[in-house]
C-alpha cells in the first residue's frame, strides 16, 4: 500500500470508477447514442485546431458575468473551470486531457495526491517549493487553511460545502472573522496542511480539486468584495474587471511553469467580453471573422443555431459537444403546498414532455433524454428507465394523480429558468398545462440565477436546473441534490427541491460508510430509483455542452470533469499574430 498517493481503498475506488463499475470515467458519450442517431456530428474526445503557439489574445464571448470568482464561493462548472485553470491553483487538480484521462487527478499545489492515515480520516498534503502569488510572495499552507475556513462565512454563500460535510468539529462554525479557527485543519509548517475528518473519506483528494482548496492570503481578503479581484496563484492575474462588461487577464510573471504540470498558459492575454446576446455570439463564431477568429464562447450554442452549424462541414469541424455528465431537471419545492404531496410531484413527472424539452434544448443531435437523476456514466453506461414514462409524457396518468391528490382541476404555479433556457421553460409550461398545471415563467440573468433560486424563502415553486458530479462517484450527486441536512436559507446550492426525507438521508449515511467501491456504486444506483419514486424532481435532459470555436483557436477540447466546458489550461491560438490585443 503506497500511502504517498492515497490509501489502497482510494486506489481501488479510482480503478473501479475508471472501469465504469462504480461511476463515470469522465469519457465522452457518443452524440445521439441513446436515440440511435448518427454520433458523427461533433468532435467528441478530440482536440480541435492542433497545438497552439504561445502568444496573442484569446477572446471569450459571453452573454453574462461570472456567478462568482471568489474561490470560497465558486461552484458553477464554467466558473470553476475558468478560475482553477487560470487564476488560482488548488491542492489537486484534473489532468488537462480530453476524454477519460480528463477524469484523472494530478498534483497541483501539493506534491502528490495526499497521504491518508487513521483509516482515511486524516489527510496530509505537502506543498511544492517555490510557489508564489502574483506579487512574488510565497503561497503557504496557512493560506489554504484560511480559504477553507472563510468558505464557512455566512456572508460568502454558494460555494462547495465538502468542508462542512466532512471536517471534524465543523458544525456551527461561522468562519474566521472573529479570530476563530478550525482545529481540524492543522498547518505544522508553511508547506504542510493536515485535515482531520469526522468520518473516513477515501475520495478526499477529489474534493481538494474544488476552489475551496485554493489559497487566499488573509491580508488580501476583502469579504464579499474579494469576488471582484481574486489574488492570483495561477498563470494569469486580473488586469481589469468591469462587472457585466469585460474582464481582462494578463500573465502572472511569478507563476512558475516548473511547478505546474497541467497549465500551459499559451495566450498572452485573455479577454472576456460580456453582455452580448446569445444569438449574436453564435453568428459571430459561425462567421469567424477578424478578432472573432480567435474567440471561444462562454455559453452553449443556441438550439436555433444548430442547423447553421451541422449543415456546414467547415463549421461543424469547429464544434465541440462533449458529454457533460450533467442531468437537468424540474425541481419542486417539496416543503410548500401543493408539492408537499407526492402524488402532485408524480403528476409533474408524468405530465412532463421530455421530448419537447429535448427539442427546446437543441434536439437529439446534441442531447439525450433523461430517465433518472444521476447521469449515465454513474450507472456504468446509460441511465435506467425505471418509471417507463413515455417520452412525450402521460397526460391521463398525470390527471389521475392530480385527482387522487385532491387537485382534479389542476392548479397554478411558477418556475424560474435562466434567460438562456426560456424556450425550455415554455416547453415545460406547455406540457404541464396539458394536465391542468398552469405555469408562469420567471426568467433570470444567468449570473444571478443561482443566487435567486438559492433564496429558499422567496424562490418560485419550481426551478429548472441541473447537477454535475464534482468527481466520478454517486456520493457527489445524490447527497448534494437530495440531502435535506445541508439546505441553507440563503445561498442554497444543490437541494433545490428542499427535499427532507429521513429514510433517504439514513440510506445516504449507510452508503457513505461502505468501504467497497463497487458495493457503494450499486447502492447509489438503487437509491437513485428510490428517490425517483418519491418524485422531488422530474429528470428532463442530459445535455452536452455544444461549443463553437473560432477558426484561429487551437488546443481546444471539452473537459468532461468541468461539465464539457473548454479546458482553459491548454487552449490557445494557431496564429497569435492574427489576434488583436
Amino acid at each position: 500500500m503506497d500511502k504517498r498517493t492515497c490509501t489502497a481503498l482510494a486506489t481501488a475506488l479510482v480503478a473501479a470508477l475508471t472501469l465504469g463499475t462504480a461511476g463515470c470515467s469522465g469519457g465522452p458519450q457518443a452524440s445521439g447514442a441513446r436515440n440511435g442517431k448518427n454520433p458523427a456530428t461533433t468532435n467528441n474526445g478530440k482536440v480541435v485546431g492542433g497545438t497552439p503557439k504561445k502568444g496573442g489574445t484569446l477572446t471569450v464571448l459571453s452573454n453574462q458575468d461570472f456567478t462568482h470568482l471568489d474561490p470560497a464561493r465558486n461552484w458553477v462548472m464554467g466558473d470553476m473551470d475558468f478560475g482553477t485553470r487560470l487564476l488560482y491553483r488548488t491542492l489537486v487538480t484534473y489532468k488537462a486531457e480530453p476524454g477519460a484521462k480528463g477524469g484523472e487527478l494530478a498534483p497541483d499545489l501539493a506534491d502528490d495526491l495526499g497521504v491518508s492515515s487513521n483509516g482515511a480520516k486524516t489527510w496530509t498534503f505537502r506543498l511544492k517549493k517555490g510557489l508564489k502569488y502574483e506579487d512574488g510572495s510565497p503561497i503557504t499552507a496557512q493560506d489554504i487553511k484560511y480559504n477553507v475556513e472563510r468558505s464557512f462565512s455566512p456572508d460568502l454563500p454558494g460555494g462547495p460545502d465538502y468542508a462542512a460535510r466532512y471536517l471534524a468539529g465543523a458544525q456551527g462554525y461561522q468562519g474566521p472573522a472573529q479570530g476563530k479557527h478550525l482545529d481540524s485543519i492543522k498547518t505544522p509548517d508553511d508547506h504542510t496542511i493536515v485535515f482531520e475528518l469526522r468520518k473516513p473519506f477515501a475520495e478526499f483528494p477529489y474534493a481538494t480539486v474544488l476552489p475551496t482548496f485554493a489559497p487566499v492570503p488573509k491580508a488580501k481578503d476583502k469579504g464579499p468584495q474579494y469576488d471582484n479581484r481574486p489574488f492570483s496563484s495561477g498563470p494569469y492575474k486580473i488586469e481589469s474587471y468591469d462587472r457585466d462588461k469585460q474582464l481582462a487577464l494578463v500573465r502572472n510573471t511569478h507563476w512558475d511553469p516548473g511547478t505546474d504540470t497541467v497549465r500551459k498558459a499559451y495566450p498572452d492575454k485573455i479577454v472576456v467580453v460580456m453582455g452580448l446576446k446569445a444569438n449574436q455570439i453564435d453568428d459571430r463564431l459561425i462567421a469567424g471573422q477578424g478578432q472573432d477568429a480567435s474567440a471561444v464562447p462562454w455559453g452553449k450554442l443556441r438550439p436555433e443555431s444548430t442547423p447553421k452549424v451541422l449543415t456546414k462541414d467547415d463549421v461543424r469541424k469547429r464544434l465541440l459537444a462533449e458529454s457533460t455528465n450533467c442531468t437537468e431537471m424540474v425541481q419542486m419545492h417539496t416543503g410548500r403546498a401543493p408539492y408537499n404531496n407526492v402524488k402532485v410531484r408524480q403528476a409533474v413527472q408524468y405530465a412532463l414532455d421530455r421530448e419537447g424539452v429535448l427539442t427546446a434544448s437543441g434536439g437529439p443531435a446534441l442531447n439525450d433524454m433523461a430517465t433518472a437523476y444521476m447521469p449515465g456514466p454513474l450507472f456504468g453506461g446509460n441511465q435506467p428507465d425505471t418509471l417507463k414514462i413515455p417520452a412525450t409524457g402521460d397526460v391521463e396518468k398525470a390527471k389521475q394523480l392530480l385527482k387522487e391528490a385532491g387537485k382534479p382541476d389542476g392548479f397554478s404555479t411558477s418556475i424560474t429558468v435562466s434567460n438562456g433556457d426560456k424556450g425550455v421553460g415554455e416547453a415545460i409550461q406547455q406540457s404541464l398545462g396539458r394536465a391542468g398545471i398552469k405555469v408562469t415563467i420567471e426568467t433570470v440573468d444567468p449570473s444571478a440565477f443561482y443566487d435567486t433560486i438559492g433564496d429558499t424563502k422567496n424562490r418560485t415553486d419550481l426551478v429548472y436546473t441541473g447537477w454535475c458530479p464534482d468527481y466520478p462517484s454517486g456520493s457527489t450527486f445524490l447527497p448534494f441534490v437530495f440531502d435535506g441536512r445541508y439546505i441553507k436559507e440563503k445561498g442554497n446550492s444543490g437541494n433545490h427541491s428542499l427535499f427532507r426525507d429521513k429514510a433517504t438521508m439514513k440510506r445516504m449515511d449507510e452508503i457513505a460508510a461502505m468501504t467497497d467501491a463497487e458495493q457503494a456504486g450499486k447502492a447509489w444506483r438503487e437509491l437513485d430509483g428510490q428517490i425517483l419514486a418519491k418524485a422531488p424532481a422530474a429528470p428532463a435532459v442530459i445535455e452536452r455542452m455544444p461549443l463553437l470555436l473560432g477558426t484561429n483557436v487551437a488546443g481546444a477540447f471539452g473537459h468532461t470533469s468541468f461539465g464539457g466546458q473548454i479546458d482553459y489550461a491548454t487552449v490557445g491560438l494557431k496564429n497569435p499574430s492574427k489576434s488583436s490585443n
